[in-house]
C-alpha cells in the first residue's frame, strides 16, 4: 500500500482540480427576517392594501414608531417559515373599503410571490393571507392614534 503524497491528502488544493463555477462553491442561508421584509414591502405595495397586521399590532407598532429610531415595521403581520429551498408565508392585512377583497389577495399574493422568489431564489409555496379588518373612509386610522380614538401627537 502507498501513502497518498501530500497534494492528494489535501485534495490538490493548488487549483488543479476543478470544484465548479465559482457562484456554486458555498452556502446560502436566508433568514425568516429578510424573507418577511421583502413579503412585507411587496405586499404594501398593492393597491387596496391599507395597513399590515391586526388592530392590537398596529397600535403597538405605532407607539414603537414614535420611539426615536424605533421606525416602522415593515414585518409587521408577516411571518414567514424558510427552508432551504422553499418558504411560506402568512399575511394579516387591512384593506379599504369598497375594494374586492379576493382580486386584492390574489395582488398580493402575486406581488409576494414574484418578489420573493426573484430577490432569494426561494420557491415560494404558499403565501395564506388573512384579511382582519376593512378601513372605512370615516374611520381614524389605528396607526395614528393609541387604538383608543385619541391622537398621539
Amino acid at each position: 500500500m502507498t501513502e497518498p503524497t501530500q497534494r492528494e491528502s489535501q485534495g490538490d488544493l493548488g487549483g488543479r482540480r476543478s470544484h465548479g463555477a465559482p457562484g456554486t462553491r458555498g452556502k446560502t442561508t436566508i433568514a425568516d427576517g429578510v424573507v418577511e421584509k421583502i413579503a412585507g414591502r411587496a405586499a404594501r405595495d398593492v393597491d387596496g392594501v391599507h395597513a399590515m397586521g391586526s388592530g392590537i399590532s398596529r397600535t403597538l407598532g405605532a407607539m414603537r414608531d414614535r420611539v426615536p429610531g424605533g421606525g416602522k415595521s415593515v414585518t409587521r403581520g408577516v411571518s414567514a417559515e424558510v427552508g432551504e429551498v422553499q418558504t411560506a408565508l402568512d399575511l394579516e392585512i387591512v384593506v379599504d373599503y369598497g375594494v374586492s377583497i379576493a382580486d386584492v389577495a390574489r395582488s398580493v399574493r402575486e406581488n409576494v410571490v414574484n418578489a420573493v422568489e426573484r430577490m432569494t431564489g426561494l420557491e415560494v409555496v404558499e403565501v395564506n393571507i388573512a384579511v382582519s379588518d376593512v378601513k372605512l373612509p370615516d374611520e381614524d386610522d389605528d396607526e395614528d392614534d393609541g387604538g383608543d380614538g385619541r391622537n398621539l401627537q
